[in-house]
């Protein structure tokens, strides 16, 4: 896999100076709220795409153990350097979600994949990182894997301004007929819809606990954010925090999280499923077989 043009990107992106926006700070805030409420204090998280360790230091200082990983070496060493103002104590490491190998089976009590599928263009791709996650995480833990959603990115982009950009797409063939965005690397960012993570979902052998949208409205509001009050901008996180779990608007939010669990009868394998004969004593005298 080529992944020169997710470095030449975030060489080039200020990821801490977006999630200490408002905008931005209304998607930690809500991805937060759920990592605590299915992740016990002291758990042990894995954090793949750390970026530059916005979560990663959240989570520790909140007294989580957590690892981190990350492809991009700029990503590294700003990750690095934030570790010397907070203080906390991570490991981290340069790697790709797609090989997670160095990692055992079952050893992380909850997998972040906040960045991964930002930026995989194939199904098999997508589906390697979601089984390395399942493989490493213990039964009963949880994966937390986001998405960048389609018709967000439809309206608040491709038809920003005069428009102009749909036609663009449409010449390029970068739109399915029925509009969803034919990604490629050079666009940087893969779009879903919740029927693509479910497919993913059902292939990977991976149950949902729920689905939340992250950001929701506050991309369509972001130019507005900034001259709220602050008793109005948390009145508008309260509203967010509220209607975030509708299913009716996952597909309007810019990023999805999927929070997700192995399927039990896929993530160990069973003893025997022969059937033990059953004593005709042992049948109660009132079950005259199926149908009574």
């Amino acid at each position: 896999m080529n992944t020169s043009y997710i470095t030449d990107y975030y060489n080039n992106y200020n990821e801490d100076e977006r999630t200490k926006s408002r905008h931005g700070s209304v998607e930690f805030t809500t991805n937060m709220k759920y990592i605590r409420q299915y992740v016990p204090q002291g758990a042990k998280v894995l954090d793949v795409g750390a970026g530059t360790g916005v979560y990663s230091m959240a989570l520790a200082m909140d007294g989580y153990d957590v690892h981190a990983i990350e492809l991009v070496e700029h990503n590294i060493e700003v990750f690095r350097e934030n570790l010397k103002a907070c203080g906390a104590e991570i490991p981290v490491e340069q790697g790709n979600a797609l090989d997670l190998s160095r990692f055992a089976d079952e050893s992380f009590d909850a997998v972040l994949l906040f960045g991964p599928l930002y930026h995989l263009y194939t199904k098999e791709d997508k589906l390697t990182v979601l089984r390395e996650a399942k493989r490493i995480v213990k039964p009963g833990g949880r994966i937390f894997a986001a998405y960048c959603m389609n018709e967000a990115t439809i309206i608040q982009y491709i038809f920003a301004g005069d428009g102009s950009e749909m036609m663009d797409y449409l010449t390029r063939g970068l739109l399915t007929a029925d509009y969803h965005c034919i990604s490629e690397p050079a666009e940087i960012f893969e779009l879903v819809r919740l029927e693509d993570i479910d497919e993913l979902n059902r292939e990977a052998g991976l149950k949902r606990e729920k689905i939340v949208a992250s950001d929701l409205f506050t991309r369509y509001i972001k130019d507005r954010l900034p001259n709220f009050s602050e008793a109005v901008y948390q009145a508008y996180v309260k509203y967010h925090l509220s209607i975030c779990e509708r299913p009716d608007l996952i597909g309007a939010t810019n990023h999805s999280l999927d929070i997700l669990t192995k399927e039990w009868f896929l993530c160990r394998p069973l003893p025997s499923m022969r059937p033990r004969p059953i004593p005709s004593t042992s049948v109660p005298a009132f079950w005259n077989g199926p149908g009574s």
